[in-house]
């Protein structure tokens, strides 16, 4: 019988001894719409187990704004929780991850990390700010997103691509901001024994979408 109250649902996932029974038990957890459920779901981020760490991911990203609290909190030296909470970061799109999520994109080792910290980049939800508080974050999305064109895998450039097409949704067309953001795109579509084919196409979508015929 699958336990239901956030309690039972926890007891279960902490008294797993299996990879398996770890994975049930925190697909349960993650499908509780519980904001109690989160620093649970970050705890299980910092075990060896991807596939409970993927499952998690996407409950935390599930409970939204709600999750970002447990996120932040990581200790920032669990290096394997804290790629996975880069992810969760990147799909809530919580202003308060910015900082993580810059710093991810310029140090982080790993190109699925890179590349899942520009997306989020691109994905952040700036409604609420004030607009000289969305300018400013603007501005530290586009410095980090222009920085990581000439990053050294073509995933990550790609993802840059898309980040800066996310970020100019909410820009004016006569920002400075977008003149920049124009000139990152053209840069990704330059031809290099490095850049596939694929980064300069989504480059060009991106510019195609922000001057519409």
């Amino acid at each position: 019988m699958v336990p239901t109250s956030h309690e039972a649902l926890v007891e279960n996932l902490r008294n797993a001894t299996t990879a398996e029974g770890l994975l049930a038990a925190t697909a349960a957890l993650a499908q509780a719409p519980i904001a109690a459920t989160a620093p649970v779901l970050v705890e299980v981020l910092g075990y060896n187990n991807p596939g409970a760490a993927v499952t998690a991911v996407d409950g935390l990203i599930r409970l939204g704004t709600a999750a970002v609290p447990a996120l932040l909190e990581l200790d920032p030296q669990n290096y394997g929780a804290r790629a996975w909470a880069v992810r969760a970061l990147a799909g809530i799109g919580d202003v308060r991850g910015l900082e993580l999520l810059v710093e991810a994109l310029g140090t982080d080792v790993a190109a699925s990390v890179r590349r899942a910290a520009a997306r989020g980049l691109g994905n952040l939800a700036l409604g609420r700010l004030d607009p000289a508080e969305q300018t400013s974050v603007q501005e530290r999305c586009l410095e980090a997103l222009l920085a990581a064109t000439s990053d050294g895998e073509w995933v990550v450039r790609y993802a840059v691509a898309v980040g800066l097409e996310g970020l100019a949704r909410g820009l004016r067309p006569q920002d400075r901001a977008m003149e920049q953001l124009r000139h990152g795109l053209v840069a990704l579509c330059e031809a290099a024994d490095d850049n596939p084919p694929v980064v300069c196409l989504r480059a060009k979508v991106a510019l195609s979408r922000l001057d519409p015929p």
